[in-house]
């Protein structure tokens, strides 16, 4: 997979410099069709290379930004599921039809589910501030320095954040193929299929494909490799994908940000739209491509493993260390932090607010955390330090009990001290 996965960092570098999260609020944000902020939502997640806890204060954000609750869950749900770093590595494993199909799907479930939510979520409410939507460019011109700055977030910031996710797919995937025997869940669902038939028997596996991947938090590119070993251990491609789709799109932390600032009734609503279209994207999978299984082999048999493919598994495995082994090391104490206390004692001293931020986990939630505090009234400047759990807060007038309310609407938990 690394030809593609290296592939993949690198157009993801290209899009965080193209496209900017203020455009996405702009076109999401504010009052407009219902259904079209829906489907400009699910358009602008697919691509996006926003990890499962990534798209969460993001999402916050574009509801604090005027977006409605359709427009919100339809984000919610297509963005964790694709990424052009995830699309290139389930290619390189599973194949193109693979590939094609989960971008369909992903956009689909997202469009679905937004709509879900505007017919059954009920009266939405008002008095979330509202940008200028629709007009305008939705991307930002390549400026000086702009390569500089895609070639940081695609192998130094996105690895930093899928890199331990990413490693941990592998050994799973690793393990999966070397304990289980060939065709094992194939062997295991055979009664099954000799009494109900063999659909029957792959929408059962489909179902405890997606109560696994519903509650776990899981990354769309960590997830690629686990599928993979699970469809060569005789899980249909369909049972494969439920997973793929309810890991990324889903998670404790999803649910609760929904629940907490889009009402209970919403959070039913997305739960209840991302699995029936799992399980309908799965069964579409299987009936539609019943020789899926074949092709994907021989997509993996042709793969090759010479010299260039040797070069860029070395080069893989050398950016996602560097991305993840100084932070491993850092919470260890074998590595002194970047950002001593001191500094943070000398600003407590000059009359900063410091907050305690638990729940940031990737330079996502970091700069959707910045980019909050800073918009709040009085704020002068803003720094977030992800290894200390600490956001420094500078301004004269900045009340602290408005800066813990704002990252809490985040999704987050604040205190101040």
């Amino acid at each position: 997979m690394a030809p593609y996965l290296l592939f993949g960092f690198a157009a993801a570098g290209v899009l965080s410099v193209l496209v900017s999260p203020e455009a996405v609020e702009r076109h999401l944000g504010g009052a407009q069709r219902p259904w079209w902020a829906v489907v400009k939502a699910s358009l602008f997640g697919v691509p996006l290379p926003l990890c499962s806890c990534g798209v969460i204060p993001v999402a916050a954000s574009l509801r604090n930004h005027g977006a409605s609750r359709g427009a919100t869950v339809s984000f919610l749900i297509s963005t964790p599921q694709t990424g052009v770093d995830s699309l290139m590595v389930t290619y390189g494993f599973l194949g193109p039809v693979f590939a094609a199909f989960r971008v369909v799907a992903a956009f689909v479930s997202g469009v679905a589910g937004g709509m879900a939510v505007d017919l059954l979520g009920g009266v939405e409410e008002t008095g979330a501030a509202a940008l200028p939507s629709g007009k305008g460019r939705a991307s930002r011109e390549w400026k000086r320095g702009g390569w500089r700055e895609a070639l940081h977030y695609g192998f130094v910031a996105l690895p930093r954040d899928i890199g331990s996710a990413m490693l941990m797919g592998l050994a799973v995937a690793g393990l999966i193929g070397a304990l289980l025997p060939p065709q094992f869940f194939h062997e295991l669902l055979g009664p099954l299929a000799a009494r109900l038939g063999p659909g029957w028997a792959n929408f059962a596996s489909m179902l405890v494909m997606m109560a696994i991947g519903i509650p776990t938090y899981v990354c769309a590119t960590a997830s690629v490799p686990i599928a993979a070993a699970l469809v060569a251990k005789g899980v249909s491609p369909g049972a494969a994908f439920v997973f793929l789709m309810t890991g990324p799109a889903t998670n404790a932390a999803t649910v609760a940000m929904v629940w907490k600032t889009m009402g209970k009734k919403t959070a039913w609503v997305y739960l209840a739209a991302i699995a029936a279209m799992a399980l309908l994207s799965g069964w579409a999978l299987d009936m539609a491509l019943p020789d899926l299984r074949v092709s994907m082999g021989e997509h993996a048999h042709h793969a090759g493993s010479g010299l260039w493919e040797t070069l860029s598994g070395l080069a893989l495995l050398a950016v996602l260390g560097a991305a993840v082994f100084p932070p491993w090391l850092r919470r260890a104490g074998l590595l002194a932090e970047i950002s001593g206390g001191g500094t943070l004692m000398e600003k407590k001293a000059e009359g900063a607010v410091i907050l305690k931020v638990a729940g940031m986990t990737c330079g996502h939630c970091v700069a959707s955390v910045h980019k909050a505090l800073s918009e709040c009234e009085g704020v002068e400047s803003v720094e977030v330090d992800l290894a200390a759990g600490k956001a420094v807060v500078m301004g004269a007038k900045a009340d602290a009990a408005s800066l813990v309310k704002t990252v809490e609407g985040l999704g987050y938990s604040a205190v101040v001290g």
